[in-house]
């Protein structure tokens, strides 16, 4: 509603013509300057809260700042960035955070979209259903995580417990924090119980949206389910699986709560005795809050950014390949 009183034109006039010169300013404000003075609040907290802190950790990537050396600031250059290049410790965290990636994404958004296909279906209590496997995601995630590295405790976890009923490692149990495949298995298995429900759901949705009637006419041409799945359900809600494709590759490459917590010794945000599970947000934790060096974790905060754009545009474009788009 407009902060002045435009009365009704005259006949053969613009009903909304504008009031007389005598109020023009304050209409012109009205509908002018007030728009803008109500979205302002949200561009003056995203250049306090986001634009700020990415610029000044661009500055601070570009130099040499230490918490416990202060004397000795200045400009380095990209000399934190060619740093990254010979450090064995960054490469480790590397190779660490894409291997728990790959081992709980793609089984994630598998699992999802079959769970999701299937609560698609007349089943008795969906309502139930539907909540249920959205439990895991509004747990907190330091209660799941430590329940989780009970269950994959060497001695008296029940992961080695239920191994042992199929006679796999009754004499040597496995320590799942020892190595790198059964940490990065056990990290990996806390995500998807995270998040399947979450992306299920999100399956679930766009699912409804797909007319009937194509079921319908597919199964009169022979369609089982599987195929119908296959080859008209995945085709039609191809952007809402872009858009778990991206949002869980940007999840998955900043991991810092699951390996976190799951290490026996979590303040060092070492990922193990050996760095076996720890991930590059760990490494970032690990040198700018433990080592005290600002600078080379803001260059490697940068170079994980580039890393997941660039993974983020490699998923994405697979994805519309594989659903049919040129």
């Amino acid at each position: 509603m407009s902060l002045t009183e435009i009365r009704p034109a005259p006949p053969g006039q613009p009903k909304h013509a504008p009031p007389p010169r005598a109020k023009f300013w304050l209409y012109r404000f009205d509908t002018k300057t007030v728009p803008y003075l109500l979205i302002a609040p949200f561009f003056l907290l995203f250049a306090i809260f986001g634009l700020f802190p990415i610029v000044f950790n661009a500055i601070v990537a570009l130099r040499n700042w230490r918490l416990d050396e202060p004397d000795e600031r200045g400009w380095a250059g990209f000399e934190n960035f060619s740093r990254l290049l010979t450090d064995e410790d960054f490469w480790n965290a590397l190779g660490n955070t894409f291997g728990i990636f790959v081992l709980s994404t793609i089984p994630q958004l598998l699992i999802a979209l079959i769970i999701a296909n299937l609560l698609n279906r007349k089943l008795r209590g969906t309502t139930w259903w539907r909540v249920g496997i959205l439990l895991p995601y509004v747990t907190p995630v330091a209660a799941s995580t430590l329940v989780f590295a009970m269950f994959f405790a060497r001695d008296y976890g029940l992961a080695n417990w239920f191994l042992s009923l199929v006679g796999f490692g009754n004499e040597n149990p496995i320590d799942w924090r020892a190595a790198k495949w059964s940490s990065w298995i056990a990290i990996a298995t806390m995500v998807n119980w995270k998040w399947i429900g979450y992306n299920a759901l999100l399956y679930l949705s766009a699912m409804q949206s797909i007319p009937k009637d194509v079921y319908e006419a597919s199964a009169v041409d022979g369609a089982g389910p599987w195929r119908q799945l296959w080859q008209i359900t995945v085709p039609m809600i191809q952007p809402v699986i872009l858009f778990t494709v991206v949002l869980s590759t940007i999840g998955g490459l900043q991991l810092f709560n699951e390996p976190m917590l799951f290490d026996e010794n979590p303040a060092s945000a070492s990922g193990g005795s050996d760095g076996q599970f720890q991930t590059i947000a760990q490494l970032i934790y690990k040198v700018g809050w433990k080592d005290l060096n600002l600078g080379y974790a803001a260059a490697m905060s940068w170079a994980l950014f580039l890393i997941i754009l660039i993974v983020a545009a490699v998923n994405a474009l697979a994805t519309r390949r594989l659903g049919g788009d040129k």
